[in-house]
């Protein structure tokens, strides 16, 4: 096992090493292009390379003609099986924690639990890879209030930070008989609002933790953005009067998440290349919207 993921960290590293040319071969081509469709003479550093190049344009299709980055690896085989999430909490958890990190297994279908024992993320990102799981999530705490949530995909990458506030579990609900019991079909996804460059990434992170659903399942899961904070709800809906009557019912948790950072590593790799990072001037910028 050990060799074998040298192995494929090696070969993933050497496909990143590759990225820089690729990229300085498309800028070559798309100035080819332009040159062509605009009737203007080809630039002079690329006339001894112009028919090589063209050779390889007219080979192109719309799968080839753009570059591949390590980006479009990370979720390439996602859709071929269902993704399986291993769930975890600090150490020594807290009452409050442990409650919600029950809650959010029946959240992910096929999300199993573990206590964290003495283990090191290390040992349990080991342990996941070979008992191929697809993700693992960490939640922390401050004085027993859950106040951050960590999603690693594995085996490679990405690594997603959120804060999270305004945790309120189904354990804090007195009505019970409001909220029903949880249910265990696949839900329907609603991502909203997640328009630039990052914010696509982070709706590509989330939507790949929920396995593809049946059409007909009654059971909503919302990710909601409104200025960089996303808000979690969950629903079920019924046709009590007819397909024109809904009724949607919160059945819980709810919580907000704030995007802290995004590393391209595993939760145990510190020294990753850091993708995303939320600068303490963001604060204050009232224009800028990072999702």
């Amino acid at each position: 096992m050990l060799r074998r993921n040298i192995r494929l960290r090696r070969e993933y590293i050497y496909r990143k090493s590759l990225e820089k040319k690729e990229q300085l071969l498309y800028e070559k081509k798309r100035k080819i292009k332009e040159a062509l469709a605009e009737g203007k003479p080809i630039p002079t550093e690329l006339r001894n390379e112009e028919a090589a190049l063209r050779q390889e344009i007219d080979l192109e299709d719309e799968n080839t003609a753009v570059p591949r980055t390590h980006i479009d690896d990370e979720y390439a085989n996602a859709t071929e099986t269902d993704p399986k999430i291993m769930l975890t909490t600090s150490r020594d958890p807290s009452a409050p924690l442990t409650q919600f990190v029950k809650e959010l297994k029946f959240v992910f279908p096929n999300a199993e639990r573990i206590n964290r024992g003495g283990l090191h993320l290390h040992e349990i990102i080991e342990s996941c890879r070979s008992h191929d799981y697809t993700d693992l999530i960490v939640v922390s705490e401050c004085r027993g209030v859950p106040d951050a949530l960590f999603v690693s995909h594995l085996p490679y990458g990405p690594t997603a930070r959120f804060s999270l506030q305004n945790v309120v579990t189904r354990h804090d609900i007195k009505d019970k008989k409001a909220i029903g019991t949880m249910p265990q079909a696949y839900p329907h996804l609603i991502i909203d609002n997640f328009t630039t460059k990052t914010g696509k990434r982070v709706a590509n992170i989330l939507k790949h933790l929920f396995p593809v659903p049946k059409p007909d399942t009654k059971r909503i899961i919302t990710f909601a953005n409104q200025n960089d904070y996303v808000s979690f709800r969950h629903h079920v809906y019924e046709k009590s009067g007819g397909p024109k009557s809904v009724v949607l019912k919160e059945i819980g948790p709810r919580f907000e998440m704030r995007l802290f950072d995004i590393t391209l590593g595993t939760l145990d790799q510190t020294e990753a290349q850091k993708d995303f990072v939320l600068r303490p001037y963001m604060n204050t910028s009232k224009k800028q919207r990072i999702l």
